[in-house]
């Protein structure tokens, strides 16, 4: 078995460890939400704890009959024993193959929930304003779809507008569906500060990042950077008495996480380690893109926050997604939340492919 593949297996066992003592605790038991997770995730670490115990048993009756060979002088002792080593090692290989597949299978990246992270562009004021639009759109359609939508950090504009927002998204498919959306969105509209109507092109970029699981991507303490200080700007005026905002630098990689939308240092410290874990995935599944080929591998041009993907066009009331050459004259219905209209298309169109 892989270095690799046993490690993770210990990291589990520990983990699963920690957990059945956690959900022992009364303070934990009388907290539903925090012992529905944990129970989640119990649930999710047995299948590989089971598999690792039963390797683990062969392997020891590997080592007894080994035990058995060397201090035995028994021809017949000794041929029974070589044929039940021989299935045993076939056994040990086998049980190592089944652990591979659960963790290839654990690790199928459709499956998992994302942060999304939307930022103004180009244009200023109206970017801010289109990031707020970009974002009720989603909000929108993850409520028609069932999914969770969690706010991890907004820095809004005095005018209603954001120049960031982070946000989880939790549900069935939902990397699968979202995936489609990261990159640099396109608005042409006439702003209403514009006096003389004229027509505005600004953007706003949207990030798709998978939100791995602690036990998924381990982060060393030493290697993080935490500062606190006071919560500034709109939206953050509760905090002002308090250095309750949080700032952790990853020193290896220099990436830099802030979150001030919690009353709590604990929670927003929590909320800014769940987006620094989420960039610190996406930079290691880029990196082993990149060695695997330098060429694009995908034909929609997924993950790649660089590209124009579409344009909202208000004059025409139209949306296009440039990747596939899709135009849709339903842009108010898609900025309430009808983004099948456009996301349907690209979904059959990555099947296919």
């Amino acid at each position: 078995m892989e270095e690799k593949v046993l490690n993770r297996l210990l990291q589990l066992q520990e983990r699963y460890y920690q957990l059945e003592r956690s959900v022992s605790l009364p303070e934990v038991i009388s907290d539903k939400e925090k012992f529905s997770e944990y129970s989640k995730e119990l649930g999710k670490i047995l299948p590989f704890l089971n598999k690792f115990r039963e390797l683990k048993k062969i392997e020891k009756e590997i080592l007894d009959l080994k035990k058995i060979l060397e201090e035995s002088k028994d021809r017949d002792l000794i041929f029974l024993a070589e044929k039940e080593l021989e299935d045993l090692n076939f056994k040990k290989e086998r049980k190592e193959k089944e652990i591979e597949k659960l963790f290839s299978e654990e690790e199928k990246i459709e499956d998992k929930n994302v942060i999304v992270e939307i930022r103004q562009g180009t244009g200023g004021l109206e970017a801010s304003l289109f990031a707020a639009d970009l974002y009720r759109m989603y909000t929108k359609y993850a409520i028609k779809k069932g999914w969770k939508i969690e706010s991890i950090s907004t820095h809004p504009t005095e005018l209603g507008g954001l120049k960031e927002i982070i946000f989880s998204v939790k549900g069935k498919d939902v990397y699968k569906i979202l995936i489609f959306e990261s990159g640099v969105h396109r608005v042409q509209r006439i702003p209403t500060t514009e006096a003389g109507g004229r027509i505005h092109t600004s953007t706003a970029t949207v990030a798709i990042l998978v939100e791995p699981e602690e036990i998924e991507l381990k982060i060393d303490p030493k290697d993080l950077k935490i500062e606190s200080f006071r919560a500034s700007g709109p939206g953050g005026q509760h905090l002002q008495k308090t250095d309750s905002a949080i700032r952790i630098t990853h020193l290896p990689t220099g990436e830099v996480v802030s979150c001030q939308d919690e009353r709590s240092q604990t929670k927003n410290k929590e909320k800014a380690l769940r987006v620094l874990r989420a960039r610190l995935l996406e930079k290691k599944r880029i990196e082993e893109e990149e060695k695997i080929s330098k060429e694009r591998k995908e034909q929609i041009g997924r993950a790649k926050r660089a590209e124009k993907i579409r344009t909202y066009n208000f004059p025409d009331r139209r949306v296009t997604d440039h990747r596939v050459g899709l135009t849709v004259h339903r842009l108010d219905e898609i900025l309430e939340g009808e983004l099948d209209y456009i996301l349907t298309p690209l979904l059959n169109l990555e099947i296919k492919s």
